[in-house]
């Protein structure tokens, strides 16, 4: 018997946040309904909003992930949320925070008591060779200072109509945990935490910092990989990242180049 849907709920998101969660956030905003909670914040930046807005909806009618690929949101069965955040640093210091954000998730994800979570270069989420979330950063610029919108999108309980939608193996935290009492508001908090101190982390020391937790789930690491350029397309063996977060690809003739993510699309060669 499945448990009665939970709705998310703005006080017992806050209550759940860390202490410097709490003290980094400006708002925090839930929606039954968004096109995409990433949009929102995009204008909420140009409206000069400040660092550390939070919006959630329930369901998106436009979510999106990288390359333009549409993300699946149906009505109070994943988490949709999205983070504005300002840097001082410049733009291309920000390398490597969506390594940075995957991190945060997968932490996340562990703390619920799930093993053999991973992170597939350079945005996606996996559990067992299937997508469990992604993350769409977008940066910008607002009188001269950069900012960036992250946007998380985690599967909870997709109904089996929407994961026929889906063209990649795909799974959610209620098969993996095997059960339905999942408080997505719980999850949320813990997922909210976890981002806010990895970018005041981030601020700090770059992506350098992070290289050797991000080999813990790299699960790429010394697979065949295809890249995907525009119109080209490179193999490889995958050997971890660099310090900036680009992916470090060794070649059939032994040399190593690195690979910045961008309008890169990545699959695990048989």
């Amino acid at each position: 018997m499945s448990s009665a849907l939970e709705l998310l709920d703005r006080e017992r998101i806050l209550a759940g946040l860390t202490t410097t969660a709490q003290l980094a956030l400006n708002r925090l905003e839930v929606f039954p309904a968004l096109d995409s909670t990433n949009a929102y914040l995009q204008a909420g930046a140009q409206e000069h909003w400040p660092s550390g807005a939070i919006c959630l909806a329930e369901q998106q009618s436009a979510g999106r992930g990288r390359l333009g690929r549409c993300w699946q949101t149906p009505f109070g069965a994943s988490l949709a949320l999205s983070l504005l955040w300002r840097f001082s640093l410049p733009p291309d210091a920000l390398s490597g925070l969506s390594l940075a954000t995957g991190i945060a998730v997968a932490r996340t994800v562990q703390k619920l008591g799930v093993t053999e979570v991973g992170l597939k270069w350079p945005n996606d989420v996996w559990w067992r060779e299937r997508k469990l979330g992604g993350i769409l950063l977008e940066s910008g610029s607002d009188a001269g200072a950069c900012y960036v919108v992250a946007g998380i999108g985690l599967n909870v309980n997709l109904p089996s109509r929407t994961g026929a939608l889906i063209d990649q193996p795909w799974v959610d935290l209620q098969e993996i945990m095997g059960t339905t009492a999942l408080s997505r508001n719980r999850i949320a908090a813990m997922l909210i935490s976890e981002l806010v101190e990895a970018f005041i982390r981030f601020e700090q020391s770059g992506f350098a910092d992070w290289i050797e937790e991000w080999a813990r789930f790299d699960i790429i690491a010394g697979r065949r990989v295809r890249l995907t350029m525009l119109n080209t397309a490179v193999t490889g063996i995958a050997r971890g990242v660099n310090s900036t977060g680009a992916l470090l690809l060794e070649t059939g003739s032994g040399e190593i180049k690195p690979y910045v993510g961008g309008e890169i699309s990545l699959r695990i060669e048989p």
